[in-house]
């Protein structure tokens, strides 16, 4: 079944504002909530779907990923392995991510609470940069990085909170001339986890997590391009009391090539050649992300020329193709000539092959902007 547009799902248009996006999924979530609609598995889909929809729209860099890319972007928006969490999240997930949305609703339990105890909490995510050689951006790579997190120490153990009794809220019933008048918090000792420490393992902090170095392993799609990032669930730091760890945020970085620059899917290679090869023609190498390809001058090849290798450039991303390499040929005027060599040139200066006659073909250089960026 295909992924629903996020916009679509919560009914905004796509200039809405964040207000306007977050009161659209809280109207939503009340109307589907599990609480209000118990054993019907219609709405628990609704609303898993509503919840995946503002997961990618309450937040800046999904929101401008889907705009761009739509449903294909790469890395995804952060679900499992590294792809959008779609119809696969889980309602502690959602209730963990979105508790702030509903405040004291349904049974007191408030949304985003563990069923029958504290709240579920999740780790802080962990952020690294990737650098990608332009020959590992074409092909894709596999690639292990170490990155030191929070994890649960061993013999770190936790029990109930003795403030809240595990339930993660204090109940406080004040007397007023309205009557009696109860009010729900979080609890302060436990910060809503309903848990804390009651054995710390050596060396841990004060939530018995200590720091760890682990390898995690990156298999990076083709065709990504600078300030990407693809996003690993579960890799970041871990939470206390079983909670769910945060996710590996990485970015990505590209390595100049010493040869050729990236436009999207285009590259572009810059070349000269001497007066004699643009007259009567020659063949130059030109350099390929993987190898090199052997180009024709052509005899009477202008100064500016673009020759377009056609598939030679980076794949699209999202599955759209590959783009081409355009090789800029710019003929060298040479400007330190001996007295021979000034002594040839002059001989040929007013012969009728070395006067200008330019053709429909030898664009200039208004012509060859329009035709760069296709108006």
């Amino acid at each position: 079944m295909s992924k629903r547009d996020p916009y679509e799902v919560l009914g905004v248009a796509r200039n809405a504002s964040a207000d306007e996006i977050k009161k659209a999924y809280r109207k939503l979530a009340i109307k589907f909530h599990p609480d209000k609609n118990p054993g019907d598995k219609a709405a628990e889909e609704k609303f898993k779907e509503a919840a995946s929809a503002y997961e990618i729209l309450s937040d800046a860099d999904k929101k401008a990923k889907f705009d761009r890319f739509g449903h294909n972007a790469p890395g995804g928006f952060g679900g499992g392995g590294g792809g959008f969490h779609g119809g696969g999240m889980n309602m502690d997930d959602i209730f963990s991510q979105f508790g702030d949305i509903f405040g004291g609703h349904f049974g007191g339990g408030g949304f985003g609470q563990q069923r029958g105890g504290g709240r579920t909490v999740k780790g802080s995510n962990l952020r690294v940069r990737l650098k990608l050689t332009l020959e590992e951006i074409a092909n894709g790579a596999e690639k292990k990085i170490k990155v030191t997190k929070l994890v649960r120490g061993k013999g770190s153990e936790y029990g109930n909170c003795s403030t809240c009794g595990g339930s993660g809220q204090v109940r406080r019933v004040q007397s007023t001339f309205l009557g009696q008048m109860q009010t729900v918090t979080t609890c302060p000792t436990c910060g809503g986890i309903g848990q804390t420490v009651s054995k710390r393992a050596p060396g841990s902090d004060e939530h018995g997590l200590v720091r760890e170095e682990v390898v995690v392993p990156i298999k990076m799609p083709a065709g990504v391009e600078e300030g990407m990032q693809l996003n690993i669930s579960g890799m970041g730091n871990e939470a206390p009391a079983g909670g769910v760890p945060g996710d590996l945020l990485v970015v990505i970085e590209e390595e100049p090539h010493p040869e050729l620059k990236r436009d999207g899917t285009t590259l572009h290679y810059e070349t000269f050649i001497n007066l004699a090869d643009a007259a009567l023609g020659s063949s130059i190498e030109v350099p390929l992300v993987s190898g090199k390809a052997k180009v024709k001058i052509e005899p009477g090849m202008q100064s500016g020329t673009t020759m377009r290798l056609r598939g030679k450039g980076l794949p699209s991303v999202n599955h759209h193709g590959t783009g081409d390499l355009l090789v800029h040929v710019m003929v060298w005027t040479p400007t330190d000539l001996s007295k021979e060599e000034k002594a040839v040139l002059e001989k040929f200066r007013n012969s009728p092959g070395f006067q200008p006659k330019p053709t429909a073909k030898d664009k200039g250089f208004f012509e060859r902007v329009k035709e760069m960026f296709g108006n």
